[in-house]
């Protein structure tokens, strides 16, 4: 098995956007975290957060200024994923295009593979 590294997960220029205006109400060298979790509808879920500061083993995206921080466990389930921010009707929020998830339920926050 490779390796999954933090440069095979890509933010978009909104993610970016809005996780920079997220953190800039925070202490410097604060971090916006995405995780998986298990639970949720489909079997595994996506957590987002804000830490102070990144661990020492979590993997780094950056962009624009945007620094997200994805923990060990969670990298492999993300290979390949762009983390999105979308404001519509439906309301805002982030969203995680996964192509690993052969399924996922109606509010994209849970998903299985």
């Amino acid at each position: 098995m490779t390796a999954t590294l933090a440069s095979d997960v890509a933010l978009t220029e909104q993610a970016a956007k809005r996780i920079v205006a997220l953190l800039s109400h925070e202490a410097p060298g604060a971090v916006f975290r995405v995780s998986v979790e298990g639970g949720g509808c489909s079997g595994f879920q996506y957590q987002f957060a804000i830490d102070a500061a990144p661990r020492a083993e979590d993997a780094l995206v950056e962009r624009d200024g945007a620094r997200v921080a994805i923990d060990p466990a969670s990298i492999g389930f993300l290979a390949g994923s762009k983390i999105d921010f979308v404001d519509d009707l439906m309301g805002q929020s982030f969203r995680v295009e996964n192509p690993n998830a052969t399924a996922s339920c109606g509010c994209g926050t849970s998903f299985s593979i």
